[in-house]
């Protein structure tokens, strides 16, 4: 019978054992501390683990004599019966590909797996042979944790550092400035004797359930801290009206308070959570509470007009899917997937949209209508330009493909300054679920995309700041990411890293543009490193009842995807500048800036360009974007509407990347008015998004000479 363990970020949570015919384990009871005795492994035990790790063990040890079969014969590549794709990676493990939440297998020999390693958002599980535990990641975690074994809760397996039973305080309803109550789940590491402890807190601050997936938080508990998960106003059993960001600056501050308050706590704590659980810490930060001492901030979601609902002055329509999940007072994720989203995305106006696809009104969606521009409103929820007090150490991850990103490039451009050791950036090529796909929509993204050591980080980063732990985590890089195409991690001490230099490619004309000829309408323009001394101009008509289409699926719920443009491409509605074909690689890090010099015949359109990665076959791959309605070219607190024959000068931020151009590949950027999945078409009207009255426009965009539009990037040298 063989052994086998699994650890869920470096916790032993069960032992297996695997004979003939039958599967028995034994089961870590967080409350107790204690494993349990050994049975038979039940479908309720596997939907426990794999609710902490989202793999089913019952399924790998199923599978596992299959796959070392494949994996004996040590090809580059297998494919199981069932259509799963494994990849070998340097003759050590193969890796899932084209899969969320894959498996990576370690071998020996002839194929005989000895670990398998599953890597998700904010964590690691790995599923271990016993014995080979310091082949792994876990060896790292006994260097932050030693007394590996010497727990008494786990006498004779290898369980870096000693833990905790996790015991459940109860719910509390804290209240808050102005009379709502915030229904409060707390947590707190078991009683060592009678002599009353106090403990650092990790706060978490969900819309979507405090009671969903608190397992997942018991690791703190377990490593010595208190957690307190809390239901935001007007969720579940918090009372309060619900309207997104709107209260989370002075919610996070009064709950903050409330814990420091309490007779377990000791005053400090840190905050930790992804998307919407992101965001609230930096609200509750911008509060300037002194009790907030750390922050773990995974794909942080923005301000209103930087990030979702209204980037750039539009309406995203792709956050659609969100906004319907969150329609009543506990979360529906079923009502994300829906066949009928070409014809939902048409009606107008915008906050009629809920009543013809769920029967009733969304009341935040139609306060979102109500405050068309920039106003005290939306101030509400802009944790950036009301943030106060100092620095509060941030550990800050995210990916070139999250739907969230702005909000992460917010958090960089507030952090940039804070002193040395108070920040720290991993950025991946990742999308909004975060460390959890080597492949994206048919994209692969390398086998290092992938890290072990992110939940590692996140407890390094609470123990040093929340308990003075000389761990050395505050002495390393300040940013690490990871570089496509030549798909390695790398460093830096700054972001962009100051291994880049600012470098603009203008736009031009076509090469077959005939000489002295002054435009193009919808011509294939070039980029160039030299600005154009001869004036020129490209030409589109934008019309908003056909909209150019932002290749996404609604119901993913995932907005910025690295899809292949190429066939978008070919409409004569967008403007396309590529670059020569490279003979050399060229590698861009950090965000881009792009500037169009425009005139429109209409009062008001939305511009939408997009970074590309064109390779040797002529795909063109996104890589980013950004848009701007025209109307909030100058700031988002007022529109300014254009008039026909008039120049006007357009800005437009895109979001991060760091990728290598290959030879043999062109750099591209295209500028188009609309973005279908993404943004709501802008009517060319003054009423903009919200107008059921829609015209066409004619826009040209200039180049060269004195008014001369470009792209400017930071490239590594």
């Amino acid at each position: 019978m063989t052994q086998w363990n699994f650890y869920f970020s470096g916790i032993l949570y069960a032992a297996f054992f695997e004979g003939e015919g039958e599967l028995k384990a034994r089961l870590l009871d967080p409350l107790s501390g204690q494993l349990g005795a050994e049975k038979i492994y039940e479908a309720e035990d596997d939907q426990f683990l794999s609710g902490l790790c989202g793999r089913s063990m019952m399924e790998f040890f199923s599978r596992k004599a299959q796959l070392e079969e494949a994996m004996a014969q040590k090809p580059e590549i297998f494919v199981t019966k069932d259509g799963r794709r494994f990849q070998n990676r340097r003759d050590e493990a193969y890796f899932e590909r084209d899969r969320k939440f894959p498996l990576d297998l370690f071998y020996e020999g002839e194929g005989r797996i000895w670990a398998a390693a599953m890597s998700g958002r904010d964590f690691m599980a790995f599923l271990v042979r016993k014995g080979m535990e310091r082949k792994t990641i876990l060896a790292q975690w006994e260097e932050a944790y030693p007394d590996s074994g010497k727990s008494g809760a786990l006498p004779g397996e290898f369980q870096p550092g000693p833990l905790r039973p996790v015991r459940f305080l109860g719910t509390w309803m804290v209240p808050t400035r102005d009379g709502e109550k915030l229904a409060t789940d707390v947590y707190l590491p078991g009683k060592k004797g009678e002599e009353q402890e106090t403990f650092p807190a990790v706060l978490v601050r969900t819309p979507y359930g405090k009671g969903v997936g608190a397992g997942v938080y018991y690791r703190f508990v377990q490593r010595g801290f208190a957690v307190v998960i809390q239901d935001v106003r007007g969720r579940e059993d918090s009372t309060g009206e619900w309207q997104p960001e709107y209260h989370e600056v002075e919610d996070g501050d009064d709950t903050l308070n409330w814990i420091a308050s309490q007779t377990w706590s000791d005053g400090q704590a840190a905050m930790t959570g992804g998307s919407y659980l992101g965001y609230v810490q930096w609200a509750a930060a911008a509060s300037g509470n002194p009790h907030l001492k750390a922050m773990l901030s995974f794909v942080c979601a923005g301000s209103a007009f930087v990030d979702i609902p209204r980037r750039g002055g539009c309406f995203n329509s792709g956050m659609l899917a969100w906004a319907f999940a969150m329609s009543e007072q506990r979360m529906r994720p079923d009502l994300m997937a829906r066949e009928d989203w070409d014809e939902i995305l048409d009606e107008r106006p915008i906050a009629s949209i809920p009543e013809k696809a769920l029967g009733h009104e969304v009341p935040f969606i139609s306060r979102w209508m109500a405050h068309r521009d920039m106003d005290d409103f939306w101030m509400m929820s802009n944790w950036q330009k009301r943030y106060k007090g100092g620095p509060v150490p941030a550990l800050i991850f995210s990916g070139w493909f999250d739907d969230n990103g702005m909000g992460t490039t917010e958090a960089l451009d507030l952090v940039k300054d804070w002193p040395e050791g108070t920040w720290k950036a991993v950025l991946g090529p990742w999308k909004h679920s975060g460390n959890a796909d080597y492949d994206l929509h048919g994209q692969y993204m390398g086998e290092d995309a992938l890290r072990y050591d992110i939940d590692l980080l996140c407890m390094k980063w609470l123990d040093h700041f929340l308990r003075g732990a000389d761990n050395g985590i505050e002495k390393t890089p300040r940013v690490e990411y990871y570089t496509i195409g030549e798909n390695r991690w790398k460093t830096g001490e700054a972001w962009p890293p100051k291994t880049c230099e600012r470098r603009r490619l203008y736009l031009d004309g076509a090469e077959n543009e005939e000489a002295g000829g002054n435009g193009t309408a919808c011509g294939q323009g070039a980029l160039s490193f030299e600005k154009g001394t001869q004036e020129g101009w490209d030409e589109y008509v934008y019309d908003p009842e056909k909209p150019s289409v932002h290749l996404v699926d609604m119901s993913e719920n995932e907005l910025e995807v690295p899809e292949d443009y190429t066939q978008e491409e070919k409409r004569p509605d967008i403007l396309s500048y590529s670059t020569p074909v490279l003979e050399k690689p060229l590698t861009i890090t950090g965000d881009a800036r792009v500037r169009l010099y425009v005139s429109c015949d209409c009062p008001d359109t939305d511009f939408v360009v997009r970074l590309t990665d064109v390779d040797e076959k002529g795909r063109s791959i996104k890589l980013a974007d950004g848009v701007l309605d025209a109307k909030y070219r100058n700031g988002p607190e007022r529109p300014e509407y254009m008039e026909p024959g008039k120049v006007y000068e357009v800005n437009l931020r895109t979001t991060k990347i760091s990728n290598t151009f290959l030879p043999g590949h062109r750099l591209r950027l295209t500028v188009t008015s609309s973005a279908k999945n993404f943004i709501f078409p802008n009517s060319n009207t003054k009423d903009g998004f919200d107008s059921q009255i829609r015209q066409k426009a004619r826009i040209t965009v200039l180049r060269g000479g004195t008014e001369a539009s470009f792209l400017e990037v930071w490239e590594e040298l």
